[in-house]
């Protein structure tokens, strides 16, 4: 377990008071508690666990950290932790989770969250008016870090990154000032706010937009994984001329034996497809067809309000030891869904909890009008591969992530996205010209690096 930096008793005592008492310092009683991120892979002990209640405490936080020679990481839910592992020891983790407010506006279809909202919460609320966010797979994962990171939606193949729908950014500075960046008032913040990560103060809200979207057409379909070469390659020809009103997801599938599965596949090994399509639901069941016809053992496929789709791709909502890597592909030829099934399907002995095939292109593949750091993504599939340690340790588990990612190679794309790909240098999650004014608008904004990047430094 990483060691955490003794803090003189002064400096303790400046820091415990600060954010309502929930400070915690090693030794506390709630200090174990406290600095678990959902990801419970990462094991770290900070200096300090701090949780503000809003962006006033937010800002006493920062400069009592920075009084005392400490380091200020902010985390939502810590989904993404695991690039912060081994950096935390003199650095005050910043839990955003009491920061709740929320607000919708039906008239200008515009949301408002503070650091601490989940997207469950926006699907909910945004549902009762008839509205949809641009959210990722889990209702549990926090807006502000994904949405900086990003976010790849099930509305994204036809709107885009949801970072592309942020308006307005608020955030505390390295001195504890407090400043709020638009399109007419510190464009250079917002343009890093939107896909550059975060590193340049403590975001404690975004604005954005919403969709006007009641009901989808959607659901999942799901085979014994001996069908998976077929399944594969009809899907990857399929999605060559999908509309793109629809975003699909193919998996290999070892489905654990847990009562959060559906009853009739728990404990199965299946190839999957889940599919979510906007608009007219006679047309997106003529385009979802062709994949229905391939005769799945089940299929859930029908229209549904839009808000059903937060638990479309059954991923767990309790903190769990996750490892994940990814990397973006161009294409999907015969020869790369044969890579597939040798790492990862029958026979190839992998213990991966499943290897997913996520569908990009349409507006993902072009830049967005508005701009921002990240606005588009270089690859037609990005491919995750995700283990739990299910005994053996996480070195075998990587292993085989990495034979399936390495597999992959001569269709993969230079580019990461670095919210799947924790062990990407960050350099690659941008395009060079991203990456230069990222790193000076960072720079400016924290000269003396007082906020941890929440991605790995790059390699060069």
């Amino acid at each position: 377990m990483p060691e955490s930096t003794p803090l003189p008793t002064a400096d303790a005592e400046a820091l415990r008071g600060l954010a309502g008492g929930a400070v915690h310092l090693p030794g506390d009683p709630l200090y174990d508690e406290s600095r678990m991120p959902w990801n419970l892979q990462v094991d770290e002990c900070p200096a300090a666990v701090a949780y503000p209640a809003d962006a006033h405490e937010v800002a006493r936080i920062v400069r009592a950290a920075a009084a005392s020679g400490l380091r200020v990481a902010p985390q939502g839910t810590g989904h993404g932790a695991p690039p912060l592992a081994g950096r935390l020891g003199d650095a005050v983790l910043l839990r955003t989770s009491a920061m709740t407010g929320l607000r919708v506006d039906a008239a200008s279809r515009t949301a408002r969250a503070e650091a601490g909202v989940l997207w469950g919460d926006v699907i909910a609320r945004a549902g009762k008016v008839g509205l949809a966010g641009m959210h990722m797979s889990s209702p549990g994962v926090g807006v502000v870090g994904s949405s900086l990171g990003g976010g790849v939606s099930w509305y994204a193949r036809q709107h885009g990154l949801q970072c592309s729908a942020i308006t307005a950014v608020e955030l505390v500075l390295a001195d504890g000032t407090f400043v709020r960046a638009t399109e007419d008032q510190d464009p250079d913040r917002l343009w890093a706010a939107r896909g550059g990560h975060g590193g340049f103060g403590v975001v404690t809200a975004l604005e954005f937009d919403l969709l006007p979207i009641r009901t989808v057409y959607a659901g999942m379909l799901a085979w014994d994984w001996r069908h998976a070469q077929r399944v594969l390659t009809a899907w990857g020809e399929w999605t060559a001329d999908a509309p793109e009103s629809v975003t699909s997801v193919a998996r290999i599938f070892q489905v654990p034996d847990e009562e959060w599965m559906p009853p009739d596949i728990r404990g199965r090994r299946l190839v999957m497809l889940d599919a979510v399509a906007v608009g007219d639901a006679e047309a997106a069941a003529r385009a979802l067809a062709p994949l229905r016809a391939l005769g799945p053992e089940t299929d859930t496929f029908a229209e549904v309000p839009a808000a059903d789709i937060a638990h479309l791709q059954l991923d767990p909502q309790e903190p769990t030891a996750v490892y994940a890597n990814s990397v973006l592909v161009h294409g999907l030829p015969p020869d790369a869904v044969d890579a597939l099934i040798a790492t990862a399907g029958p026979g190839s002995g992998s213990q991966l909890l499943f290897v997913e095939l996520r569908q990009l292109g349409g507006a993902l593949a072009r830049p967005a009008p508005r701009g921002g750091a990240l606005d588009h993504l270089d690859g037609s599939f990005l491919v995750l591969g995700v283990g739990l340690d299910v005994g053996t340790g996480w070195s075998a588990v990587r292993e085989d992530a990495t034979r399936v990612l390495d597999s992959l190679a001569p269709w993969t794309s230079r580019a990461s996205y670095l919210s799947m790909a924790y062990e990407a240098a960050a350099r690659r999650g941008w395009s060079p010209a991203a990456y230069e004014r990222l790193h000076r608008i960072r720079r400016a904004a924290d000269p003396n690096g007082l906020f941890l990047a929440p991605q790995r430094p790059s390699d060069d």
